[in-house]
């Protein structure tokens, strides 16, 4: 008797491979790979700015509005594949400095993007020009 292999997704695997795609489309700017991965509904979450974006719209914007000529490179990714999140690591460089960064997803039943938390090394005033997109708390 032969026996397949398990074609059953693994959920763990597609969230982290999501989360890097995410990364990997953002750092190249490839803008419509990095809109794939997100959910129309997206909610971005910046806690040390006080800033919050609702919508794939806005938060594309947000993101090809983004100054500087930076770099992220993804160093770890975890996910939870049942209860779909996921976090990862990054190393950001901009402008010849280098930080870490923590971000959190969840994730719709598609396996979309559908929230983002990112935690920055300090807390910031965020920078003039993209009041048009964020809501402060």
């Amino acid at each position: 008797m032969t026996t397949t292999a398990d074609s059953t997704a693994d959920p763990t695997a597609d969230l982290r491979a999501t989360v890097e795609r995410y990364w990997t489309a953002a750092d190249v700017r490839d803008w419509d790979t990095f809109a794939a991965t997100l959910a129309d509904e997206v909610l971005y979450d910046l806690p040390q700015t006080r800033e919050r974006i609702r919508g794939k719209e806005r938060y594309m914007a947000f993101n090809r509005e983004y100054p500087g000529d930076w770099r992220v490179r993804v160093e770890r990714v975890v996910a939870d594949g049942g209860g779909r999140q996921a976090a990862a690591r990054t190393l950001v460089t901009d402008n010849g400095q280098e930080s870490h960064a923590v971000h959190f997803f969840t994730f719709d039943a598609q396996g979309r993007i559908c929230g983002i938390t990112d935690f920055w090394p300090e807390p910031y005033e965020p920078p003039a020009g993209r009041e048009h997109l964020v809501e402060r708390y």
